[in-house]
């Protein structure tokens, strides 16, 4: 079977998808069988040409699109694949751009009952706008310290805790410098919760055990320093929390996956307070996928080793058509 791995990106998480990427072809390769790695650069263009890449695709049967952030993770890759009718591992158009979209996701989710970090959208005039911005916190009742954040992304790229006014409104800037829109949303204390959800061929949609963050304490929050320059970050994988709390985060996670329309796979992250209900922070359609990440983790944990994981994604997608 040809597989295609495409990787890279001009998101800010380029060589994060590259990594991922080279994880995923080795495990092709360790299947059996022959893996064409496709890269798209920092300036989205791709390596080999269009028209090249275009004729390695529809020769493949099958591609797995190991991109992370815009352009890769927000259905716009997946809507080129439907044009040429490229089968291809995860989500499809619809919910790789909601799930990409913070507001949107957590919009749907809330619709449906799901407890989401709370929060607020600024966007246009409310982003210079220091009063309009202000009396959006005031109603919706958030107060210091916050967490500000490009409503389109991931790996913690422009997210920043502010603590004050001046803060804020410096968070607010270099958060809108990458997104139009812009999430504030409440300091959550308590425990931050993965969990990582599967399809299977039969349809099956499972989780894995759930891993524990433990973010490396020199650091203000489990940012992009903490998550791949630090060797001070820890996870606890299966994360020690009481059966039913598991059940509960294992239900809600497979309901947030279905109820976004998602495939093959996701990592959905929760914030579990010290008092309260666990709520949903965000869902990524792709996460990191190197062999240290987060998902591959917690199936190995589940006691699949990360070809094993590649080869059920490949089946799902297969399976799919």
């Amino acid at each position: 079977m040809k597989v295609a791995v495409v990787m890279g990106g001009a998101s800010p998480e380029h060589q994060v998808s590259v990594a991922s990427g080279k994880g995923i072809v080795k495990a092709v390769e360790l299947l059996g069988h022959t893996a064409i790695p496709l890269v798209i650069d920092a300036a989205g263009n791709w390596q080999d040409g269009q028209h090249e890449a275009i004729e390695i695709l529809q020769a493949c049967d099958v591609t797995i699109p190991a991109l992370h952030g815009e352009g890769g993770e927000d259905g716009s890759l997946q809507g080129f694949f439907e044009q040429l009718h490229i089968p291809y591992v995860g989500s499809g158009v619809a919910a790789s751009a909601v799930g990409l979209d913070k507001h949107l996701t957590k919009a749907i989710l809330k619709a449906h009952g799901i407890p989401v970090t709370p929060g607020v959208t600024l966007r246009g005039t409310e982003l210079t706008d220091t009063e309009a911005m202000l009396q959006q916190l005031k109603v919706t009742g958030l107060d210091f310290p916050l967490f500000v954040k490009p409503a389109n992304g991931g790996s913690s790229f422009g997210v920043t805790r502010a603590t004050n006014l001046s803060s804020l409104l410096a968070a607010v800037a270099e958060a809108a410098a990458l997104d139009p829109q812009v999430l504030v949303e409440r300091e959550m204390l308590g425990r931050e919760i993965d969990l990582a959800v599967l399809e299977f061929p039969d349809g099956r949609v499972e989780t894995a055990p759930a891993l524990e963050i433990h973010p490396d304490p020199a650091q203000p929050f489990f940012n992009s320093t903490a998550k791949y320059g630090s060797s001070s970050t820890r996870f606890d994988v299966p994360a020690p929390i009481d059966p039913e709390l598991a059940v509960r985060l294992s239900n809600t996670a497979i309901q947030v996956f279905e109820v976004l329309g998602c495939a093959g796979l996701a990592r959905v992250d929760f914030f579990v307070p010290r008092d309260g209900e666990p709520v949903v922070n965000e869902i990524n359609t792709f996460p990191g996928f190197t062999p240290a990440s987060q998902f591959p983790r917690m199936w190995a944990a589940a006691g699949l080793s990360y070809a094993e994981v590649v080869d059920t994604l490949i089946r799902t997608a297969m399976a799919r058509g």
